[in-house]
């Protein structure tokens, strides 16, 4: 699996799988669970390693217990989960330290490789509180690295008035339909990691040109979008529940793509 390395040292694989489907019935976000981990058992036994849920998709403890029960050490692992940002989970800093316990404990493991805060927190003194708290436990060794999702490049500078650890990753929307490259731009100047959720959302027209290039590799339109964002840096954690699609997913990460065939998605 292809690696790159965050800001804190420690490296993250290029591509990984998401998880807010999984467990539920009929493959829907908001269906209620039904313990089904058997796409994520699928993932895992064709080389997943980067894992990505979230307290927001009420997943969390069958993701840990699938994980625990695969059979693959722990340190194969790299395992991303998220703060939401109700009172409920960041009221106090006590709190979010019984949200962070909770998610040890859902996941099975003495340490969370990533951790996220779901979206922005409005309220600067409880955004400050909460990334204060993840700092601890970053120093305690129970994460490895901490990080934001959906937070624009504003948000970013918030943060980092206060912030001593800097965040690893910034997971947001990036996709042929919003490709967000300003902000991915920023965060490379910021040595803060992009990573692409929804990264497969485009229009049957992009889809059209992205098959035409991958015919020069013969590579899905898939393939070719997840390999344009790797290959430019850029993390992605596409979902599926169909085994031939997930190894597909992971077969993007053997080819490369030339720099004419760059251009023309860049323009997409």
């Amino acid at each position: 699996m292809e690696k790159v390395r965050l800001n804190n040292g420690i490296s993250i694989p290029y591509l990984g799988t998401g998880t807010n489907t999984y467990g539920k019935e009929n493959n829907d976000y908001n269906g209620e669970l039904n313990g089904n981990f058997e796409a994520l058992e699928s993932a895992i036994k064709l080389g997943y390693r980067l894992i990505d849920t979230a307290i927001s998709y009420r997943n969390e403890a069958g993701v840990g217990e699938t994980i625990a029960n695969s059979g693959v050490p722990r340190e194969e692992f790299y395992i991303t989960t998220k703060i939401p940002a109700g009172d409920q989970y960041i009221k106090d800093k006590d709190t979010v330290r019984q949200t962070l316990d909770k998610s040890l404990e859902n996941l099975q493991t003495d340490y969370i490789d990533l951790y996220l805060i779901h979206k922005p927190i409005e309220d600067e003194d409880k955004l400050r509180l909460t990334w204060e708290v993840l700092e601890e436990y970053v120093s305690n060794g129970k994460i490895k690295a901490i990080g934001v999702s959906n937070f624009s490049n504003d948000h970013l500078k918030t943060l980092d008035q206060y912030a001593t650890v800097k965040p690893s990753v910034n997971q947001i929307k990036s996709n042929p339909t919003e490709w967000n490259n300003e902000q991915i731009k920023y965060m490379f100047k910021e040595d803060i990691r992009p990573q692409a959720w929804g990264p497969m959302k485009c229009s049957d027209e992009q889809k059209d040109q992205l098959a035409e290039i991958g015919k020069k590799y013969d590579k899905s339109w898939a393939q070719v979008l997840l390999r344009y964002q790797t290959q430019r840096g850029v993390i992605v954690i596409p979902k599926s529940h169909n085994p031939e699609n997930q190894k597909a997913n992971l077969e993007s990460l053997n080819f490369q793509l030339e720099e004419e065939d760059v251009k023309i998605i860049d323009e997409l």
